[in-house]
């Protein structure tokens, strides 16, 4: 899989004729509404069996060679080239498909009311053979320890399907909003541990769920400790069962960091009892935040390397949001939130207002401003194929378990192009 960064004059016609592909796969690849008008800075997907390098400055065969995992003479003899060739740049080098690596998937789906919506439906449908796990969020817990399920619609059924492992996921939500009460009870109540931990069991057993996620958010930092001792329990119960146990960890770059949402994560403990860790490694920029890269490269990477120093790599799933936002500017504190838009949202805004898609190297993100009918300024950042490969690749760089998506149902149809290309997903016999 090619990705292809439009620019000015770019037509799908001439970037089909320059890979080798047609426009129809362009067309499908991507999802295009607009075929006829490309956005400059828009990713592409180019449907092709390997991808083609451009040489920048200070490339040489071996450093290319490398980042791709061959030999400087393997690399050489594909291209017809003489082992120790100069490259020029801008010189373009084809570099075949490569072996795939196995991982695991890992993807939240929110329903909310009394029915799953049709768009919820089908994009599990459509992105369930991309999935290990599917984790509808949320079952709430009552203050007693009793369960109360989300709506699962066909879930189950669309799990089996695909041999995907469906995840029970508890919370401490209470209300739409975590509450630092009910985790508080939760973690230190034996009596309300007990029940929950039987009906879970008991759920696991009746809907088929093959392990237990725990999302608790903004716990007291004094119950660091409870929240420890009730894993523990919880995982012995579960492991007598056979269904796993993994959870949601704040993204941290220090045992030590400070903070309502990150002190009762202690990674350490958690990378000991759990069987994965879901980094939740986004949010930096959020709905009522200024306008920044949700998952901006340079701050995903510390807080993985913060969790590699206590745990180990194959129990990390990397945290990726398949969603943007758009801002309205200038932004102000406790005003109105940002508008959280899909990829393909994004693209499609931009070509309405006519602005070029620009991105940052050092978040590696996407973004633009533009202007609305009131004159009122915006700013939106998103995601795009050059910032999934840059997740995917540090994932292979550090043989991170796999990845986490939060959350299902937004269009990002370039990310699972690129996951199937790049690795070959696990699934549950």
């Amino acid at each position: 899989m090619q990705i292809h960064v439009v620019q000015p004059g770019d037509t799908l016609y001439a970037i089909s004729h320059l890979y080798g592909t047609s426009i129809n796969e362009l067309i499908e690849a991507n999802e295009l509404d607009e075929p006829g008008s490309l956005v400059v800075g828009q990713t592409l997907v180019v449907p092709i069996i390997g991808q083609w390098y451009v040489v920048q400055a200070g490339d040489s065969l071996n450093s290319i060679a490398h980042t791709f995992g061959m030999t400087q003479q393997e690399l050489a003899v594909v291209n017809r080239l003489p082992v120790n060739q100069k490259l020029p740049i801008g010189y373009r080098l084809y570099i075949p498909e490569q072996a795939k690596r196995a991982i695991a998937t890992f993807a939240y789906v929110e329903p909310y009311g009394d029915r799953v919506s049709d768009t919820l439906v089908n994009a599990t449908t459509k992105t369930s053979p991309y999935l290990t796990y599917i984790a509808p969020s949320s079952y709430n817990v009552s203050r007693d320890g009793t369960l109360t399920p989300p709506p699962l619609d066909n879930f189950h059924q669309i799990a089996a399907e695909n041999n995907t492992a469906m995840v029970l996921v508890v919370t401490n939500l209470e209300e739409g909003e975590f509450s630092r009460e009910l985790g508080h009870i939760i973690v230190t109540v034996q009596a309300v541990q007990n029940t929950l931990l039987d009906n879970m069991i008991n759920t696991a057993a009746e809907q088929g769920y093959r392990g237990v996620h725990f999302d608790f958010e903004f716990l007291p930092p004094e119950d660091r400790e409870a929240y420890n001792q009730f894993l523990r329990k919880a995982k012995q119960r579960l492991s007598e069962k056979g269904l796993f146990l993994s959870t949601a960890l704040a993204p941290k770059t220090s045992a030590q960091q400070e903070g309502g949402w990150y002190e009762a994560h202690d990674y350490a403990v958690h990378g000991e009892i759990a069987d994965f860790v879901v980094l939740m490694t986004y949010e930096w920029g959020y709905s009522y935040g200024p306008p920044l890269a949700v998952s901006p490269i340079n701050e995903v990477r510390k807080v993985v390397n913060f969790a590699l120093s206590v745990m180990p790599a194959d129990k990390i799933m990397l945290g990726q949001n398949l969603y943007g936002y758009d801002w309205t500017l200038p932004y102000e504190e406790g005003g109105e939130p940002a508008e959280a838009i899909s990829p393909q949202k994004a693209v499609n805004r931009a070509r309405i207002h006519n602005v070029a898609i620009q991105y940052d190297n050092d978040a590696q993100a996407p973004f633009y401003t533009y202007y609305d009918k009131q004159n009122t300024k915006h700013e939106v950042w998103f995601e795009d194929a050059r910032s999934i490969q840059a997740k995917l690749e540090l994932i292979m760089e550090l043989g991170l378990q796999g990845i986490a998506y939060w959350k299902l149902g937004l269009a990002f149809p370039q990310n699972w192009l690129l996951l199937q290309d790049r690795f070959q997903i696990k699934k549950w016999p």
